[in-house]
Protein backbone atom coordinates (compact mmCIF):
# COMPACT_ATOMS: atom_id res chain seq x y z
CA UNK A 1 0.00 0.00 0.00
CA UNK A 2 1.81 3.54 -0.89
CA UNK A 3 2.44 5.83 1.55
CA UNK A 4 -0.31 8.61 1.75
CA UNK A 5 0.54 11.48 0.14
CA UNK A 6 2.30 14.22 2.36
CA UNK A 7 0.31 17.63 2.50
CA UNK A 8 1.77 20.72 1.40
CA UNK A 9 3.73 23.16 3.65
CA UNK A 10 0.52 25.81 3.13
CA UNK A 11 -2.07 23.17 4.04
CA UNK A 12 -0.24 22.31 7.14
CA UNK A 13 0.20 26.11 8.31
CA UNK A 14 -3.24 26.64 8.08
CA UNK A 15 -4.47 23.19 10.05
CA UNK A 16 -2.08 23.76 12.79
CA UNK A 17 -2.35 27.53 13.70
CA UNK A 18 -5.38 27.38 16.15
CA UNK A 19 -3.18 23.94 17.81
CA UNK A 20 0.05 26.20 17.54
CA UNK A 21 -1.05 29.02 19.19
CA UNK A 22 -2.66 27.17 22.11
CA UNK A 23 0.47 25.12 22.79
CA UNK A 24 2.47 27.92 22.98
CA UNK A 25 -0.08 30.26 25.69
CA UNK A 26 -0.14 26.57 27.66
CA UNK A 27 3.62 27.35 28.36
CA UNK A 28 3.27 31.29 29.08
CA UNK A 29 1.32 34.16 28.26
CA UNK A 30 2.76 35.74 25.14
CA UNK A 31 1.36 38.39 22.54
CA UNK A 32 1.11 37.52 18.82
CA UNK A 33 4.90 38.45 17.58
CA UNK A 34 6.41 36.26 20.12
CA UNK A 35 4.13 33.12 19.04
CA UNK A 36 4.86 33.93 15.31
CA UNK A 37 8.35 34.17 16.04
CA UNK A 38 8.56 31.19 18.57
CA UNK A 39 6.49 29.09 16.07
CA UNK A 40 9.67 29.89 13.53
CA UNK A 41 12.10 28.79 15.95
CA UNK A 42 10.71 25.61 17.02
CA UNK A 43 9.96 24.71 13.20
CA UNK A 44 13.43 25.33 11.99
CA UNK A 45 12.95 28.23 9.95
CA UNK A 46 10.14 25.91 8.32
CA UNK A 47 6.98 27.57 9.05
CA UNK A 48 6.44 31.20 10.03
CA UNK A 49 2.95 31.69 10.00
CA UNK A 50 1.88 35.23 8.99
CA UNK A 51 0.14 38.11 11.53
CA UNK A 52 -3.03 37.29 8.68
CA UNK A 53 -3.58 34.04 10.09
CA UNK A 54 -2.32 34.58 14.01
CA UNK A 55 -4.14 37.43 14.67
CA UNK A 56 -7.66 36.40 13.52
CA UNK A 57 -7.13 32.48 15.04
CA UNK A 58 -6.29 34.34 18.14
CA UNK A 59 -9.20 36.62 17.56
CA UNK A 60 -11.22 33.29 17.32
CA UNK A 61 -9.67 31.64 20.11
CA UNK A 62 -10.49 34.80 22.30
CA UNK A 63 -14.23 34.96 21.48
CA UNK A 64 -14.65 31.07 21.87
CA UNK A 65 -13.17 32.33 26.24
CA UNK A 66 -10.53 29.64 25.19
CA UNK A 67 -7.77 33.15 25.67
CA UNK A 68 -7.76 36.20 27.31
CA UNK A 69 -6.27 39.56 25.94
CA UNK A 70 -4.64 41.68 28.05
CA UNK A 71 -1.93 45.07 27.55
CA UNK A 72 1.24 44.19 29.05
CA UNK A 73 4.28 46.84 28.20
CA UNK A 74 2.60 48.40 25.72
CA UNK A 75 1.92 45.00 23.76
CA UNK A 76 -1.02 42.98 23.96
CA UNK A 77 -0.91 39.48 25.67
CA UNK A 78 -3.01 36.84 25.49
CA UNK A 79 -3.38 33.90 28.19
CA UNK A 80 -5.30 31.07 28.42
CA UNK A 81 -8.44 30.34 30.11
CA UNK A 82 -9.82 28.05 32.56
CA UNK A 83 -11.55 25.97 29.15
CA UNK A 84 -7.97 27.03 26.93
CA UNK A 85 -6.25 24.94 29.17
CA UNK A 86 -8.29 21.79 29.38
CA UNK A 87 -8.36 22.44 25.34
CA UNK A 88 -4.33 22.64 24.96
CA UNK A 89 -4.23 19.54 27.47
CA UNK A 90 -6.53 17.74 25.25
CA UNK A 91 -4.34 17.70 22.46
CA UNK A 92 -2.52 14.41 21.69
CA UNK A 93 0.47 13.36 18.97
CA UNK A 94 3.41 15.71 18.25
CA UNK A 95 3.40 19.47 18.83
CA UNK A 96 2.04 21.23 15.34
CA UNK A 97 5.77 22.61 14.28
CA UNK A 98 7.41 19.08 15.06
CA UNK A 99 4.48 17.80 12.08
CA UNK A 100 5.26 20.52 9.31
CA UNK A 101 9.16 19.27 9.98
CA UNK A 102 8.31 16.00 9.83
CA UNK A 103 6.24 16.66 6.42
CA UNK A 104 9.01 18.86 4.78
CA UNK A 105 12.20 16.33 3.33
CA UNK A 106 15.88 17.38 3.68
CA UNK A 107 16.29 18.66 -0.21
CA UNK A 108 13.14 20.68 0.28
CA UNK A 109 14.27 22.04 3.60
CA UNK A 110 17.31 23.03 2.14
CA UNK A 111 16.11 24.37 -1.09
CA UNK A 112 14.57 26.63 1.67
CA UNK A 113 17.79 27.64 3.32
CA UNK A 114 19.20 28.59 -0.11
CA UNK A 115 16.19 30.90 -0.95
CA UNK A 116 16.96 32.24 2.44
CA UNK A 117 20.50 32.69 1.70
CA UNK A 118 19.12 34.25 -1.70
CA UNK A 119 17.19 36.52 -0.05
CA UNK A 120 20.06 38.14 1.99
CA UNK A 121 22.26 38.51 -0.77
CA UNK A 122 19.16 40.14 -2.69
CA UNK A 123 18.58 42.23 0.43
CA UNK A 124 22.12 43.10 0.63
CA UNK A 125 22.37 43.67 -3.29
CA UNK A 126 19.67 46.28 -3.40
CA UNK A 127 21.25 48.57 -0.53
CA UNK A 128 25.42 48.86 -1.84
CA UNK A 129 25.05 47.60 -5.28
CA UNK A 130 26.20 49.66 -8.09
CA UNK A 131 24.12 50.26 -11.23
CA UNK A 132 26.54 47.51 -12.98
CA UNK A 133 25.98 45.19 -9.87
CA UNK A 134 22.08 45.93 -10.28
CA UNK A 135 22.28 45.12 -14.15
CA UNK A 136 23.97 42.11 -13.56
CA UNK A 137 21.28 41.00 -10.98
CA UNK A 138 18.25 41.47 -12.78
CA UNK A 139 19.96 39.50 -16.09
CA UNK A 140 20.65 36.94 -13.43
CA UNK A 141 17.13 36.51 -11.85
CA UNK A 142 15.12 36.86 -15.29
CA UNK A 143 17.31 33.75 -16.34
CA UNK A 144 17.02 31.92 -12.77
CA UNK A 145 13.31 32.58 -13.31
CA UNK A 146 12.85 31.16 -16.69
CA UNK A 147 15.31 28.04 -15.71
CA UNK A 148 12.92 27.37 -12.85
CA UNK A 149 9.99 27.56 -14.82
CA UNK A 150 11.78 25.39 -17.48
CA UNK A 151 12.41 22.64 -14.71
CA UNK A 152 8.68 23.04 -13.60
CA UNK A 153 7.57 21.76 -17.25
CA UNK A 154 9.85 19.09 -17.45
CA UNK A 155 12.33 20.28 -20.46
CA UNK A 156 15.48 18.48 -20.48
CA UNK A 157 16.46 20.63 -23.30
CA UNK A 158 18.79 23.44 -21.82
CA UNK A 159 19.32 24.59 -24.88
CA UNK A 160 15.64 24.85 -26.13
CA UNK A 161 15.02 27.96 -24.21
CA UNK A 162 18.34 30.34 -24.11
Amino acid sequence: MPAPPIPSLLQVRRGNVRAALLALLAEEPRNGHQMIEEISRRSGGLWRPSPGSVYPSLQQLEDEGLVAAGESAGARVYRLTDEGREVAGSRTGPEPWTEVAQGMTEDRHEMRLLWGQLAEAFIHLTQVATDEQVAQTKKLLKTTRREMFRILAGDDDEEGDR
